[in-house]
């Protein structure tokens, strides 16, 4: 009895991964079919909220970065909002604030715009330093401490930010340690020829039925799938060889001598333990995608540069060479030999 009570749970198991898997791939196939001609964001959401992190996009205006994530968030279980950053900005605006009610003769918080599932930090370079460190302990710890007390934040949680590259006049760049918490930095161009025909057909076809008395989007992922997709993920199987693969493409940014010394020249500092973290859990993500159950080098290989790309700081020499360091870690990428 208890052999086969194991198995129809093992069975039962096993439909609710297929329904999971199945109910992602259909979300991957709605997103892509609104935002047209930028898979790569696409597929970097999805591995964000399976591996529960941020993202930190940049690219010029009107490149479907905020459609994106209001796409997503009105296909998942959650709430949404969307924060402006000006330079005016101040943390209570973000995090919320204690409201003195004369009524009671106490003080009651106001929760902020950081209490919502889904996050659009819009140009968060716009606000002062203050500002964008009230958003640390929250994507590091998923809580927010005002006056005496922290408050929990309800997963998922993920903050998607975004950059504009073109207009740096009275913009804040971002310190090291909120890079840091991003699990991956996205950078989207403009679409191709054949792609910007695509968009403008379906822009016209969206004009065209705004006005219409529309249902609402159908819900995809409810938040247990989401922890579920996010649990499935953690198991899948990683051979040692290919997470001292890993290991060692992040030691490399550290310290490159063995592998080079126009790498050593490039780099003043290299990605933190948590990047090796984040690398590991986007391979594991980007391997669930592709329904999986192991991790190859090739998914380290194809996260690697918008893990890595905010977390390595070149040196004034690459600078002058005009290396990036995209180029940089396409040498890692080439010269760390796969075990």
């Amino acid at each position: 009895m208890d052999s086969q009570l194991a198995s129809q749970e093992n069975i039962a198991a096993s439909t609710d991964a297929v329904t999971v898997y199945t109910s992602f791939n259909r979300l991957r196939t709605q997103l892509q079919d609104k935002i047209i001609g930028q898979k790569s964001l696409v597929d970097s959401l999805l591995i964000a909220l399976l591996a529960d992190g941020h993202l930190l996009v940049e690219g010029a205006p009107g490149l479907a970065k905020t459609t994106a994530i209001k796409e997503l968030a009105s296909r998942i279980e959650g709430d949404f909002h969307r924060l402006q950053f000006t330079p005016d900005l101040l943390p209570g605006d973000l995090t919320g604030t204690e409201i003195y009610r004369p009524q009671t003769g106490e003080f009651n918080f106001q929760r902020g715009p950081i209490f919502h599932n889904l996050l659009l930090a819009d140009e968060i370079n716009r606000a002062p330093a203050k500002v964008q460190s009230a958003l640390l302990e929250a994507m590091g710890e998923h809580q927010v401490t005002v006056g005496q007390t922290t408050y929990k934040l309800e997963r998922p949680f993920l903050v998607m930010a975004t950059q504009n590259p073109i207009e740096q006049e009275g913009t804040y760049p971002l310190p090291e340690a909120q890079l840091d918490r991003f699990l991956m930095h996205i950078s989207i161009d403009y679409p191709a020829v054949g792609t910007e025909k695509q968009i403008l057909a379906l822009a016209k076809e969206q004009a065209r039925i705004e006005t219409a008395n529309l249902p609402a989007v159908e819900v995809i992922l409810s938040k247990d799938q989401i922890r579920q997709a996010q649990n499935e993920v953690l198991d899948l199987h990683m051979a040692e060889a290919v997470e001292d693969y890993m290991v060692q493409l992040v030691m490399a940014s550290r310290k490159p001598k063995p592998y080079g010394e126009d790498l050593v020249r490039w780099v003043n500092y290299g990605a933190s333990p948590r990047g090796t973290i984040a690398l590991d859990r986007c391979a594991r993500s980007h391997a669930w995608l592709q329904q999986r159950d192991y991790v190859s080098p090739e998914d380290v290989q194809a996260v690697v540069h918008n893990v890595l790309r905010h977390r390595v700081l070149l040196s004034f020499e690459a600078e002058a060479e005009g290396v990036s360091p995209d180029d940089f870690i396409n040498e890692l990428v080439k010269r760390v030999p796969v075990s």
